[in-house]
């Protein structure tokens, strides 16, 4: 009895491993496959910005990263005493604006430097709904509690999509001319922009990036936001709310991409890195005990050896 719909996913070259780097920008969805890869030490960035859930905001980011345009503090603002800048995730904020630009332009450095050895940048796209500072004529990435009245909320066209996916691929290619690019689309649904309206959202999205797919070499879709739809069409993958996927739904969509991007040959590699983070976490009945001492001993000769194989692994 078939109990489920299927999608047909091809494998995908030239493949991660643990040679390579992957830069993951975009929604809290690449967050989630930013973990993934953290936990199984593979070499990766996520997010050095935070959370940015538009095209526009992602192609504004990378714009300062190639052009190499550091922060300064017409970029940034106070309010109800913490400094934010538009362009940025509130984890960034800070208590005072040195503070805060120096956070931003670390940001920008480090992944100037990731993104130039990258061989994989995957960026999850959330939705095609943005904010419109009034008083300053300028988009937001995040409008950082600031009262409603001061924003105006735009529904992007296809063609608007399009040309920033476009321009942030250009963008990395002036610096990584030879790195993989994985777009999706973050199977998260807003409902506070209307469930109607979260569709439209991600319609736009999916449109937009096949459109720059179908003229490009080199570029990659993952059916993420496809795979919740359908393969996982059920309230128990989700979390309490009824929008985020829970874990299970992490880890199932992780296995899907794990079967499309992984190689083969780090699949052992990973499960000698789990059982390691298995063996850190087990608390022991008797710390004391010999038996324990032994296992210790046991556990760090394995995070020695695996580590002479792979030096930028940390447990």
């Amino acid at each position: 009895m078939k109990l489920q719909t299927q999608l047909n996913i091809p494998q995908e070259q030239p493949k991660i491993d643990y040679s390579s780097s992957v830069l993951l920008l975009g929604s809290c969805f690449s967050e989630n496959m930013g973990e993934k890869f953290a936990y199984y030490q593979f070499q990766q960035l996520q997010n050095p910005l935070g959370i940015l859930f538009h095209p526009f905001a992602i192609e504004k980011f990378l714009q300062r990263v190639v052009q190499q345009e550091e922060f300064t503090g017409k970029a940034i603002f106070q309010y109800q005493e913490i400094y934010s800048c538009f362009e940025a995730h509130s984890r960034m904020n800070a208590l005072s604006e040195d503070e805060i630009l120096k956070n931003l332009n670390s940001a920008l450095e480090e992944t100037f430097l990731f993104l130039k050895k990258a061989s994989h940048v995957m960026i999850t796209l959330g939705t095609s709904w943005i904010y419109k500072h009034v008083d300053q004529n300028e988009y937001v990435a995040n409008c950082h509690k600031i009262p409603q009245k001061n924003f105006t909320k735009e529904l992007s066209s296809v063609a608007e999509l399009e040309k920033s996916i476009q321009t942030s691929v250009e963008y990395i290619r002036q610096l990584n001319p030879d790195c993989q690019f994985v777009f999706t689309v973050s199977p998260i649904r807003h409902a506070k922009d209307g469930l109607v309206e979260s569709t439209r959202s991600k319609s736009h999205l999916i449109t937009a990036i096949h459109q720059v797919l179908e003229g490009e070499n080199g570029l990659k879709y993952f059916p993420s936001y496809e795979l919740m739809m359908d393969e996982l069409r059920d309230y128990r993958f989700y979390a309490s709310d009824l929008l985020h996927p829970n874990q299970i739904a992490v880890n199932y969509i992780w296995e899907r991409f794990q079967e499309t991007w992984l190689a083969e040959e780090t699949l052992p590699v990973m499960k000698q890195v789990e059982q390691i983070r298995q063996g850190l976490s087990h608390r022991p009945f008797n710390p004391n005990s010999t038996a324990h001492q032994k296992f210790q001993q046991k556990l760090q000769q394995q995070i020695v050896q695996l580590q002479q194989q792979f030096p930028f692994m940390e447990f």
